[in-house]
């Protein structure tokens, strides 16, 4: 199982649907060869990226009319 889980994540965020966003969004960059943002042993971008929001790097941010990005 993907260590921190979906569940523990969402406190940090406004709802599911937006933390699997973020997730999705930054596991490609990370695949597409951004750099990690955090010191892990994980391989896997989804976990990389999952371990980068539980670690407070990553943050929702909506533009300023309140739609999504």
């Amino acid at each position: 199982m993907t260590e921190p889980s979906v569940d523990a994540l969402l406190p940090m965020v406004d709802c599911k649907f937006s933390l699997i966003t973020m997730v999705l969004k930054r596991a490609r960059q990370i695949n597409n060869g951004a750099p990690k943002l955090i010191e892990t042993d994980s391989i896997k971008p989804v976990t990389i990226a999952l371990e980068e929001i539980a670690a407070g790097k990553i943050q929702l941010s909506r533009p300023k009319d309140g739609a999504p990005e």
